[in-house]
């Protein structure tokens, strides 16, 4: 047998006790919390080392190091599964004990090196300098200083509730896995493939099809699939090309693809991993952070939406030739399988308020019977495994960056640098809600370039988040300010992660790409200001501040883009882009006199140019 057949075997068999244990915690035997974060972290170590080995390309001297690491995980692991009354007494004494020192320093050099190869080295080296400042920061002066703390104290700190086993890796191992494994099962029986249809068959035959296809598909697997790169890579093969042979330019195309895969972050049901982290930290459930997401989440891909339309009226750019153009009754026949589940999905979750860990195994059952009775592509028994496998190898950076974020707020906790740093925004601020603000997003920009949106929120949320709480900001959207910022980073220059990964397929520079994301990706930027300095934009409801808040937003929408791109029907000019900005100054005030003079002169603008611009036409031709 050669070592990639015994690989993939290990992989399906660990997929599979993966999945056991996880569903198995919510439903036939649950155990201790901590006891089942330390099967998840050791589960998560293990496929990190075995997807991400030393020898990346594929030399075979290394893999004695990858499986020694391997080993020293499921030591670690079991050591506290099989004495966990022992640990919980060490962990909450904070007693000496040399043995639990020794597995402390194991655990975190474990968890270092999985960030590494999984995520980078930038989360390893903040938290790296987290630890050396607790170790040695007592002998600084001011501010900056505290009491100092011995070696012992801050391993047992990182080897315990406050770190590894602390608030982020309890989010991934409660949440964030059955998600995976839900989204991985959806993969499995097509999902990608038939959205990207449903896409291409609702927008296919309009002006400017495929940049418009590109958007909707992202969007939709956005919404099982929480992984920009992963969202780039795999409807950006195909939407990419597909727009640069209709006469998009290649730095628009890429731009259109990384901008719509980023908004996956952002828009329920299935939001990204960083979502159910914010709704352990926030306090909120994970209902409520979807209900309050969705209008944001529909004004981002609208606007970029309408963006895209009016790129195609610039250009004259057509849609698809009908026969490239898939039938909508087909695909949505098709979508039957993978509809019910995420029906059940929304049903249980938004109805029925069970817990999201309840939800989604409801809605795995529900997925398991559909694609069994499917027509097409049913879910075989290797396909059934090929889901846990799948599930396991995109857990790899998400444990990586929850494990190695709990070393940074376990440090943050034990020395109070995140309350420093929080009095330190405050007064840098000087009370000021919108000064903060901007602060907080460039920290969170700047933490996103080079870290996963999970990580980046996890240590925004924990340094950042108590101030914004402490100036006036309801915790729900001072959390999702942070959130947004986290998950724009990955298209903000220069370090913009979907930029580079749609470079790739554009064959641009991806400079060029991030720069023209951010341009159709500006109702990023804004939403998070919008919504923080009026919550309406954050309530959903059956009422009339709802109904008004709607048609504020699509208004706006409508009226950025028109503004940045310069068209409606056709070219438009300053004086009516100033016009449109009144629009969105007046459209989205909370007043509903103004919200209302907003929508009446979006009307007579957008319209009433529109039946102007039709006289004149017939008028030149008569």
């Amino acid at each position: 047998m050669t070592y990639d057949r015994f690989r993939n075997y290990f992989a399906i068999l660990l997929g599979v006790w993966t999945g056991f244990i996880h569903i198995g915690q919510f439903t036939f035997f649950p155990m201790e919390s901590i006891r089942f974060y330390a099967w998840h972290l050791m589960l998560g170590l293990t496929f990190v080392f075995l997807y991400k080995p030393s020898a990346q390309n594929g030399s075979k001297k290394w893999l004695v190091l990858d499986w020694f690491l391997i080993a020293l995980s499921l030591s670690v692991g079991i050591s506290v599964i099989a004495n966990y009354d022992n640990f919980i007494v060490i962990m909450q004494n904070s007693r000496p004990d040399f043995f639990y020192e020794i597995m402390g320093i194991i655990i975190a050099l474990l968890v270092l090196e999985a960030a590494r190869r999984a995520i980078g080295w930038i989360l390893p080296l903040i938290s790296l300098t987290t630890v050396f400042y607790a170790l040695f920061g007592g002998d600084l002066p001011g501010l900056l200083g505290h009491r100092g703390y011995s070696v012992m104290r801050v391993v047992l700190t990182i080897f315990s509730d406050q770190g590894v086993y602390g608030t982020p890796i309890a989010v991934s191992a409660s949440n964030i896995y059955l998600f995976l494994l839900f989204a991985a099962f959806l993969n499995v029986l097509g999902a990608d493939r038939i959205f990207q249809n449903i896409a291409i068959a609702f927008t296919g035959k309009k002006r400017g099809g495929p940049a418009k296809m590109a958007v909707l598909a992202s969007c939709m697997f956005g919404t099982i699939s929480g992984s920009v790169v992963a969202n780039v890579m795999s409807t950006g093969s195909f939407t990419i090309p597909l727009m640069k042979r209709m006469g998009y330019a290649k730095r628009f195309a890429g731009a259109v693809e990384s901008v719509a895969s980023t908004g996956g972050q952002i828009m329920p049901p299935i939001m990204g991993a960083a979502a159910f982290v914010l709704s352990d930290i926030a306090g909120v459930p994970y209902a409520i952070v979807c209900l309050a997401a969705l209008l944001p989440a529909l004004m981002y891909y609208v606007t970029l939406f309408k963006m895209v339309d009016l790129e195609s009226v610039k250009y004259n750019l057509k849609g698809l030739p009908p026969e490239d153009i898939p039938q909508l009754k087909t695909e949505l026949k098709r979508s039957f399988k993978l509809s019910v589940p995420l029906g059940v999905l929304l049903f249980t979750l938004l109805v029925l308020k069970m817990t999201p860990m309840m939800s989604v195994i409801y809605s795995l059952l529900a997925l398991t019977v559909c694609g069994i009775i499917a027509k097409d592509n049913r879910l075989s028994i290797s396909k059934f495994l090929q889901g846990f496998q799948m599930a396991g190898r995109t857990l790899p950076q998400v444990v990586a960056a929850c494990a190695c974020s709990g070393i940074v707020t376990a440090m943050f906790a034990i020395t109070g640098l995140g309350l420093k740093f929080s009095n330190f925004i405050v007064q840098l601020g000087g009370n000021s809600i919108l000064l903060s603000l901007i602060l907080a997003m460039l920290i969170c920009i700047i933490l996103g370039m080079g870290l996963p949106t999970t990580a980046a929120y996890i240590i925004c949320a924990t340094a950042i988040a108590p101030a914004l709480v402490k100036i006036g900001i309801a915790p729900l959207p001072a959390h999702l300010f942070l959130l947004y910022f986290a998950s724009i980073s990955a298209i903000t220059p220069p370090v913009a992660v979907a930029s580079y990964a749609a470079a790739g397929i554009a064959g641009e520079n991806a400079m060029k790409i991030g720069l023209t994301a951010v341009k159709l990706g500006i109702a990023g930027f804004a939403l998070p200001f919008t919504f923080v300095l009026n919550s309406d934009y954050l309530h959903f409801g059956f009422d009339f501040l709802t109904l008004s808040t709607w048609l504020s937003s699509f208004t706006i929408c409508y009226s950025a883009a028109i503004i940045i791109q310069g068209y409606t029907e056709q070219k438009i000019t300053t004086f009516e882009q100033l016009l449109y900005a009144i629009v969105i100054i007046t459209a989205i005030h909370s007043s509903y006199i103004l919200s209302a003079a907003g929508w009446i002169l979006f009307a007579l603008l957008f319209w009433g140019g529109k039946y102007i611009r039709s006289k004149t036409s017939a008028a030149h031709i008569g």
